[in-house]
């Protein structure tokens, strides 16, 4: 599966079709996004590559390690590592086809926005969960 950034200049390329999507609805997220959650994949290194446009990447990392990257060009948020794991994050508005993408997942839920007041599906988080579980629930077999 591809996936761009708004101008296209950064382009790259996950192994499958079917991933299992989280919506992330702490502060940082929603300033990141823009909007009530960020929604995303974590996919494993092996299964990421980057097509073009790596050099049109700029880089923001907050005290904390919470990492932003995007495109210098359109501000797009792109993919990036997820802290010192073998793991990439992937906001899943970059993917070209989203046919075979499911939300099981919510983060933060406890720090949502008040006006967010869309009923959730999936399993709920109240904070952010323990990376292992976590991988394991995105990676879990399609039902």
């Amino acid at each position: 599966m591809r996936g761009h950034c708004l101008c296209g200049n950064v382009e790259f390329e996950i192994e499958g079709s079917r991933f299992k999507l989280y919506q992330c609805h702490c502060s940082l997220c929603r300033r990141q996004g823009g909007s009530s959650s960020n929604t995303a994949t974590i996919v494993a290194n092996t299964q990421f590559r980057w097509l073009r446009g790596t050099e049109f990447i700029s880089a923001w990392r907050k005290d904390t390690g919470f990492r932003s990257h995007s495109c210098s060009t359109c501000g797009s948020p792109v993919p990036n590592p997820l802290g010192d794991t073998a793991y990439v994050w992937i906001p899943a508005g970059l993917l070209e086809d989203g046919d075979q993408l499911e939300i099981v997942s919510h983060l933060c839920v406890a720090s949502r926005a008040p006006w967010d007041t869309v009923p959730l599906q999936g399993m709920c988080y109240d904070d952010v969960p323990d990376l292992p579980e976590f991988i394991a629930l995105l990676r879990a077999a399609d039902a």
